[in-house]
């Protein structure tokens, strides 16, 4: 997606412009955060402790929120420089340096964070998420092939109890940064308002999610390495993608439950438009409202990244589990200096598979 056609998306019209007078709900008391300073020492004890600068605001010794405050506690530090990134006259990025140049950072990461989760489809598709130290991560292997491993059963004297073995995969998988570089320079930037600068924030983290998503489909479809790729069946006719191959599909999941279809946007309109989904509240909800229905009870999520003959359904409970060694940061002290050219905006993640059989793969086009 394009940043002209974001700009025009669900996503973005959803999103609450006016936040322009933080103080406009009535009185807030700045007293505490007043007392603060915010600078880079700031941020390096944030990150010595495994926190970002809102989180490190939280905190009893700084300006932790009370229950029920308008603002939380870096909103509060907005509201103390009088930057306003909505209304009539929102703070520009020049004012904003000019008034807390300090809060900048922060303020990127925030709103990148809320692009992201206008793709809030990557939570659908993970079972958990793990944060690690190290940049190499085992996966844990359970053994589900034997039919009655599992089984309830009386156990007779001296019979072998029903076990569940977990062991470790064979392979590390490498859990690789990426990075990307805001090249926009401060020359371009200055004079746009913070309201304008918020949707290019929202975009990179939308696109990065985005990512993501592809990230997670390729670990369902190839495996994370460990001999461990989704299981693959055919529809019934190649070039066809009907009902009862849908059906086939979901009949492959028990004793999983397939609650999650994915799939490249030529068979997501072949689905919408199946007779046998064309209910009319759905119709409705997704005309009036763009709202995607759930055939066989499966959410849908559309993934480009997909071949255009793959139709992916799985069990989101038990199939894929992300990894995280360095959750998302942005380079603090690049921005505080007005250097946006040499800002990098990074995180270090992957994917691994938890079940094998929780997810299954549908092949359209087949021999």
């Amino acid at each position: 997606m394009d940043f002209n056609t974001f700009l025009n998306s669900p996503a973005v019209l959803k999103q609450d412009y006016e936040v322009a007078d933080p103080l406009s709900g009535g009185a807030v008391d700045l007293s505490r955060a007043a007392e603060l300073k915010i600078d880079r020492d700031t941020y390096l004890e944030a990150d010595s402790r495994g926190l970002s600068l809102s989180e490190l605001l939280e905190t009893d010794e700084y300006d932790p929120t009370p229950e029920g405050a308008p603002l939380d506690a870096f909103e509060r530090q907005l509201a103390l420089a009088g930057v306003k990134l909505g209304g009539k006259n929102p703070t520009t990025v020049e004012q904003f340096y000019q008034k807390a140049s300090a809060l900048m950072p922060e303020f990127i990461l925030r709103e990148i964070r809320k692009g992201m989760a206008m793709r809030p489809e990557l939570s659908r598709l993970i079972a958990n998420t793990t944060t690690v130290a190290s940049n190499r991560y085992t996966p844990f292997h359970i053994d589900t092939l034997a039919a009655d491993r599992l089984s309830l059963r009386p156990i007779g004297e001296g019979a072998d109890i029903p076990h569940l073995l977990v062991t470790e995969q064979n392979h590390a998988i490498n859990v690789p940064e990426y990075g990307l570089g805001l090249k926009a320079s401060y020359k371009a930037l200055r004079y746009r308002t913070t309201a304008q600068f918020r949707v290019l924030l929202w975009y990179i983290g939308f696109k990065l999610q985005t990512d993501k998503i592809g990230l997670v489909v390729d670990c369902i479809i190839n495996g994370d390495g460990n001999d461990n790729a989704a299981g693959v069946i055919n529809t019934a006719v190649s070039g066809t993608l009907d009902y009862d191959d849908l059906v086939t599909l979901w009949s492959q999941f028990a004793p999983f439950e397939m609650n999650t279809l994915i799939c490249p946007v030529g068979n997501l309109k072949t689905i919408l438009t199946l007779d046998e989904f064309k209910d009319p509240m759905a119709g409705y909800r997704f005309q009036s409202k763009g709202e995607l229905f759930s055939p066989l009870g499966s959410s849908l999520v559309r993934c480009d990244n997909i071949s255009a003959d793959l139709v992916i359904g799985l069990d989101a409970r038990f199939a894929v589990e992300e990894v995280i060694t360095q959750p998302l940061t942005v380079e603090y002290d690049k921005i505080i200096e007005q250097r946006f050219e040499e800002a990098v905006i990074s995180e270090a993640v992957a994917y691994a598979r938890v079940i094998r059989e929780a997810a299954v793969i549908l092949d359209v086009v087949h021999a």
